[in-house]
């Protein structure tokens, strides 16, 4: 049973205040720091991985989220040093009027103070809440789950040691214990706590959303699909949908469902032809079956049935709808889309503009790989979560998206008259 934590808690909301005494130059080095101490101290956190590895069953899907690699460290010393090189979010001058009593107004960008971040077998989201909160002068609460506790501490541990060597509080990052117990009392830490974001399953994210008394910005599932129109070219199709299927099955902007247009059936065979390689098992409707029978594995093709469709894979499985009108395509995203990443792929102008305007998701994608809703790939250095809600924040979230504002009121005495 985890102890009472509010003086954690009391702890990192005072650590926030001293984050404002920072300047950008001396967190850029801080994260720098991070950076070279997440390969020097590889060997550390990769045997601590490994402890977590030996407790997961390898076909589970989370397996390859949970797995750190000394590439995959490199990528994330890569994407800390990336938001070191990007320009402060904070102190912006968003908005600056004089009103004609001569009192002036300024809306300025400034941190959300305390962030609580709740997630599962993600241990590369330690590193990137950490480098994304101190870039944008937040305190971070980590909450991960119990899959991940020996590698999520190793990297706190390491994070801790470079913030000591530069006299900085440890406590502007703090892990919490990985039982429900702590996520209890994150979810109920008001007044310590001034927003929640959970990263995870869309179980974690309902639970999250119903019993938060904090602010909560979902990142939600990524149920994505790509609708291969009758204007499709198709070795373009076959290569994003190969790409958006494959390249890393266990993350959220991986492809789940093909949609196809009736007329492109026969074309069905050559888009999924490379899917094979990866042994990609595919749950087609009755018409896409008969387009796919003979010309696809037969141990690797299903017939689809209800549940197949609005599933959120995690792994080398797709679905495959057909429809007979661009408009049924449009209807079966609106009803198992997870608002995440949508494509169509087209060469017709009018009906890419059509689907981009209609089609209701964070990210609308024409001829490109759903792949690339990654806050590092949109050019904002790492994310802290894909929201998929409409309030503050949409899509990958980075430091912009992470800072609220004030108003600053200055004058010379003026005062209001009735």
């Amino acid at each position: 049973m985890t102890t009472n934590l509010n003086e954690t808690f009391a702890a990192v909301q005072a650590a926030s205040r001293e984050l404002a005494l920072l300047n950008d130059d001396t967190i850029n080095q801080i994260l720098n720091a991070v950076a070279d101490a997440a390969i020097a101290k590889a060997p550390f956190i990769l045997a601590e991985n490994e402890k977590d590895l030996a407790r997961m069953d390898q076909n589970d899907p989370k397996y390859d989220r949970l797995k750190l690699t000394e590439e995959r460290l490199k990528g994330i010393a890569a994407d800390t040093r990336n938001v070191a090189t990007l320009p402060s979010p904070l102190g912006k001058i968003l908005k600056d009027t004089v009103r004609p009593n001569g009192m002036k107004l300024t809306k300025i960008s400034v941190p959300f103070g305390v962030i609580g971040i709740i997630y599962e077998a993600r241990p590369n989201v330690s590193f990137d809440v950490f480098s994304l909160c101190l870039k944008s002068g937040n305190a971070c609460i980590l909450k991960g789950g119990s899959d991940a506790d020996c590698s999520n501490r190793a990297i706190i541990s390491v994070i801790h040691e470079v913030l000591r060597s530069f006299n900085i509080n440890p406590h502007i990052v703090e892990l919490l214990p990985a039982d429900r117990e702590a996520t209890a009392a994150l979810l109920n830490a008001v007044g310590y706590v001034d927003l929640i974001i959970p990263r995870g399953s869309s179980n974690l994210i309902n639970f999250v959303r119903n019993n938060a008394k904090i602010p909560v910005i979902e990142t939600g599932a990524g149920i994505c699909h790509t609708y291969f129109d009758e204007f499709g070219e198709v070795k373009k199709g076959a290569d994003i949908i190969h790409n958006a299927k494959t390249r890393r099955v266990s993350v959220c902007n991986a492809l789940d469902c093909v949609i196809v247009h009736e007329k492109r059936l026969v074309d069905l065979p050559k888009l999924c032809e490379k899917l094979k390689d990866s042994h990609v098992i595919i749950y087609a409707d009755p018409r896409a079956y008969q387009a796919l029978e003979g010309h696809y594995p037969a141990e690797l093709l299903q017939s689809a049935t209800n549940e197949s469709f609005g599933t959120e894979f995690l792994d080398y499985k797709m679905a495959v709808k057909t429809v007979r009108s661009f408009e049924d395509a449009l209807g079966h995203i609106q009803e198992n889309s997870s608002k995440h990443s949508e494509c169509i792929v087209t060469e017709n102008k009018e009906r890419a503009a059509l689907f981009i305007k209609i089609v209701d998701a964070a990210c609308v994608y024409t001829n490109v790989s759903t792949a690339f809703t990654d806050g590092a790939q949109f050019g904002l250095g790492a994310e802290i979560g894909i929201s998929t809600q409409k309030l503050h924040a949409r899509g990958p979230m980075g430091l912009e998206e992470i800072t609220s504002y004030k108003w600053v009121i200055e004058g010379d005495g003026q005062t209001r008259r009735s």
